[in-house]
């Protein structure tokens, strides 16, 4: 049990300022991871402090012929009233090409104002590099990532910053804790995420839904802790609690440590989004799991994430493999939609369901 002192455990208040950075650095944090996720080796940090990485793109990710490698500052204020500050770097990257594509990402931050938008502006790149390979002969391909901890270069091009709302706060990841083992051995918390699901179901919703098909993802082994995502497409509420409780009628399923879970409604009428997260236990993973789904603009889908613990902590890389399944069985199951789709419907809103969860 951890020890402490009253002194100790007064906290000092939080300014509505300090709650607001609190809020995007958060955001930043989790932008980062799931960019991570997504693109693995080709993502590259420079500088962790100043939060400097580096993103080498290609037209092919097998054979390229045109790389550009961007690389990207996220300020303070990013990306609640500021956008990243990038760099283009590519030697045959001159004129008016350059001038378009930086136009291009530009139009990309307007008109998400607001939005974290590095997932945007890496696949915009890649499509203009795709038309490139389709219209023009190859130079040869420069694949040496930029050394340095700067992004100051004299043709560094700089995006206008406007105003936005700030983020919304967000709750800071916990340090990991080994569950508190019962007969199951499972960490005390409640037996079933799909009896914590409170859902009202909508008048023009009908009473009985067809149970979506789920499949399974690859597990990933760390340090004897095992991770594996399940998805299922869903339309509605309800089909959410039924995958859930079929997942749950699996005796391995139902013993692991965490089943963290996000899902992500469309709503045509609306043309909003219905979406919502369960941590299970793993403090701040279900919110976590939310953003990589919502940077990667996918709907109408449910994806759980089990996690058997190994006994050994894994500390922050639990959240980089709750992702990289999540990640991997998403594209696997073609739930992804093409970077254009992403960036027309990126700015739609989006609502969060309230409900009351267990304290875990």
């Amino acid at each position: 049990m951890a020890e402490g002192n009253a002194e100790a455990d007064q906290k000092p208040v939080k300014t509505l300022e300090e709650a607001d950075d609190g809020g995007i650095d958060q955001r930043q944090n989790e932008e980062i991871e799931a960019m991570a996720a997504i693109y693995g080796e080709e993502w590259c940090v420079i500088d962790e402090c100043a939060k400097i990485f580096c993103i080498r793109i290609t037209d092919d990710l097998d054979e390229p012929k045109w790389t550009i490698c961007l690389q990207v500052m996220l300020p303070s204020e990013y990306p609640g009233t500021a956008p990243p500050i990038y760099q283009l770097n590519a030697p045959w990257l001159k004129g008016q090409e350059r001038a378009d594509l930086s136009n291009s990402l530009e139009e990309i931050y307007i008109q998400n104002i607001g939005e974290c938008i590095l997932y945007l502006w890496v696949e915009k790149i890649r499509d203009a590099l795709i038309l490139k390979s389709e219209v023009a002969e190859p130079v040869p391909d420069v694949k040496k990532k930029p050394e340095g901890k700067t992004v100051e270069c004299e043709n560094k091009q700089t995006v206008k910053r406007q105003p936005a709302k700030p983020a919304k706060p967000a709750k800071p990841a916990k340090p990991e804790k080994p569950g508190k083992s019962g007969k199951s051995g499972k960490s005390e918390r409640a037996e079933n995420p799909a009896k914590r699901l409170d859902i009202k179901m909508s008048a023009n919703v009908p009473e009985l839904q067809e149970m979506p098909p789920v499949d399974h993802g690859v597990p990933i082994t760390d340090r004897r802790s095992t991770f594996q995502a399940h998805v299922a497409p869903v339309v509605c509420p309800e089909q959410v609690k039924m995958v859930l409780g079929k997942l749950y009628e699996n005796k391995k399923i139902a013993s692991a440590t965490h089943n963290i879970y996000a899902y992500r409604i469309f709503c045509e009428d609306k043309q909003t989004f219905l979406q919502d997260f369960e941590d299970d236990g793993e403090t701040a993973a279900g919110g976590r799991l939310l953003h990589l789904m919502e940077i990667l603009n996918v709907r109408n889908v449910l994806v759980v994430v089990s996690r058997w613990y190994g006994g050994i902590l894994l500390g922050p890389d639990r959240f980089k493999h709750i992702n990289n399944c999540a990640r991997n069985i998403l594209v696997e199951k073609n739930f992804t939609p093409p970077p254009e789709e992403s960036s027309k419907t990126l700015g739609k809103k989006k609502v969060k369901k309230d409900k009351k969860r267990n304290d875990h």
